[in-house]
Protein backbone atom coordinates (compact mmCIF):
# COMPACT_ATOMS: atom_id res chain seq x y z
CA UNK A 1 0.00 0.00 0.00
CA UNK A 2 1.17 3.62 -1.17
CA UNK A 3 0.51 6.61 0.71
CA UNK A 4 -1.30 9.32 -0.45
CA UNK A 5 -2.86 12.48 0.38
CA UNK A 6 -6.38 13.29 -0.03
CA UNK A 7 -7.57 16.98 -0.16
CA UNK A 8 -11.08 17.28 -0.06
CA UNK A 9 -13.14 21.12 -0.16
CA UNK A 10 -17.00 20.45 1.63
CA UNK A 11 -19.79 22.40 0.88
CA UNK A 12 -19.70 25.38 3.47
CA UNK A 13 -23.35 24.70 4.18
CA UNK A 14 -22.16 21.71 5.86
CA UNK A 15 -20.19 23.91 8.28
CA UNK A 16 -22.68 22.94 11.30
CA UNK A 17 -23.55 18.85 10.30
CA UNK A 18 -19.81 18.38 9.02
CA UNK A 19 -19.59 14.76 10.52
CA UNK A 20 -21.93 13.08 8.22
CA UNK A 21 -19.95 14.45 5.31
CA UNK A 22 -16.54 13.83 6.74
CA UNK A 23 -18.21 10.09 7.52
CA UNK A 24 -19.31 9.23 3.99
CA UNK A 25 -15.63 10.53 2.82
CA UNK A 26 -14.47 8.02 5.12
CA UNK A 27 -16.40 5.15 4.39
CA UNK A 28 -15.82 5.42 0.96
CA UNK A 29 -11.83 5.23 1.44
CA UNK A 30 -12.19 2.23 3.95
CA UNK A 31 -14.51 0.54 1.27
CA UNK A 32 -11.98 0.63 -1.07
CA UNK A 33 -9.33 -0.99 1.18
CA UNK A 34 -8.19 2.77 2.52
CA UNK A 35 -6.43 3.45 5.91
CA UNK A 36 -6.85 6.97 7.07
CA UNK A 37 -3.80 7.64 9.05
CA UNK A 38 -4.28 11.33 9.55
CA UNK A 39 -6.99 14.04 9.82
CA UNK A 40 -5.97 17.82 9.42
CA UNK A 41 -9.43 20.40 9.33
CA UNK A 42 -8.98 23.53 8.42
CA UNK A 43 -11.99 24.73 8.82
CA UNK A 44 -14.02 26.96 6.54
CA UNK A 45 -11.62 29.01 4.23
CA UNK A 46 -12.75 31.39 1.03
CA UNK A 47 -11.77 29.95 -2.13
CA UNK A 48 -9.24 31.64 -5.29
CA UNK A 49 -12.43 31.72 -7.27
CA UNK A 50 -16.10 31.10 -7.07
CA UNK A 51 -16.87 26.98 -7.55
CA UNK A 52 -20.41 26.29 -8.02
CA UNK A 53 -21.27 29.87 -7.51
CA UNK A 54 -19.81 29.55 -3.83
CA UNK A 55 -17.35 31.90 -2.68
CA UNK A 56 -16.18 29.91 0.90
CA UNK A 57 -15.61 25.62 1.41
CA UNK A 58 -14.52 23.79 4.27
CA UNK A 59 -11.00 22.34 4.05
CA UNK A 60 -10.15 18.62 5.10
CA UNK A 61 -6.59 17.14 4.26
CA UNK A 62 -6.89 13.11 4.77
CA UNK A 63 -3.14 11.17 4.92
CA UNK A 64 -4.28 7.94 3.72
CA UNK A 65 -2.70 4.49 2.71
CA UNK A 66 -4.21 3.02 -0.20
CA UNK A 67 -3.48 0.40 -2.90
CA UNK A 68 -2.74 1.74 -6.02
CA UNK A 69 -5.87 0.15 -7.80
CA UNK A 70 -8.35 1.65 -5.11
CA UNK A 71 -7.29 5.71 -5.83
CA UNK A 72 -8.86 5.45 -9.70
CA UNK A 73 -12.13 3.99 -7.71
CA UNK A 74 -11.99 6.67 -4.93
CA UNK A 75 -11.38 9.61 -7.80
CA UNK A 76 -14.70 8.15 -9.24
CA UNK A 77 -16.56 8.08 -6.50
CA UNK A 78 -16.18 11.63 -5.03
CA UNK A 79 -16.82 13.02 -8.44
CA UNK A 80 -20.50 12.33 -7.57
CA UNK A 81 -20.80 12.66 -3.84
CA UNK A 82 -22.76 16.00 -3.47
CA UNK A 83 -21.31 17.07 0.27
CA UNK A 84 -17.69 17.67 -2.18
CA UNK A 85 -17.20 20.93 -4.15
CA UNK A 86 -13.24 19.24 -4.76
CA UNK A 87 -10.88 17.34 -4.10
CA UNK A 88 -6.96 16.02 -5.01
CA UNK A 89 -5.55 12.98 -4.57
CA UNK A 90 -2.21 13.08 -4.20
CA UNK A 91 1.33 10.88 -3.79
CA UNK A 92 3.47 12.86 -1.16
CA UNK A 93 6.97 13.27 -2.41
CA UNK A 94 8.71 11.87 0.63
CA UNK A 95 12.12 12.47 -0.24
CA UNK A 96 11.25 16.64 -0.57
CA UNK A 97 9.48 16.03 3.26
CA UNK A 98 12.52 14.43 4.56
CA UNK A 99 14.84 16.90 3.51
CA UNK A 100 12.40 19.66 4.48
CA UNK A 101 12.15 18.17 7.84
CA UNK A 102 15.74 17.90 8.09
CA UNK A 103 16.40 21.95 7.36
CA UNK A 104 13.99 22.68 9.75
CA UNK A 105 16.05 20.72 12.27
CA UNK A 106 18.90 22.53 11.16
CA UNK A 107 17.75 25.92 11.04
CA UNK A 108 16.57 25.29 15.20
CA UNK A 109 19.75 24.06 16.45
CA UNK A 110 21.25 27.39 14.65
CA UNK A 111 18.82 29.53 16.11
CA UNK A 112 19.06 27.59 19.50
CA UNK A 113 23.15 28.14 19.48
CA UNK A 114 22.74 31.60 18.39
CA UNK A 115 20.34 32.48 21.27
CA UNK A 116 22.95 30.27 23.92
CA UNK A 117 25.63 32.75 23.09
CA UNK A 118 23.63 35.57 23.02
CA UNK A 119 22.76 34.84 26.67
CA UNK A 120 26.28 33.94 27.53
CA UNK A 121 27.32 37.45 26.30
CA UNK A 122 24.55 39.52 28.16
CA UNK A 123 26.14 37.59 31.37
CA UNK A 124 29.86 38.60 30.50
CA UNK A 125 28.76 42.01 30.10
CA UNK A 126 26.84 42.13 33.14
CA UNK A 127 29.46 40.36 35.12
CA UNK A 128 32.64 42.91 34.07
CA UNK A 129 30.35 45.69 35.03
Amino acid sequence: MAEYEVAVLYDQGLEIDLEKATAKVEKIIADNGGKITNTDNWGKRKLAYPIKGQDFAIYVFYTVELPGVAVQKINDTLNITDEVVRFLITKPDLKKIAKAEALKAEKAEKAAARSESHDSDDSETESEE
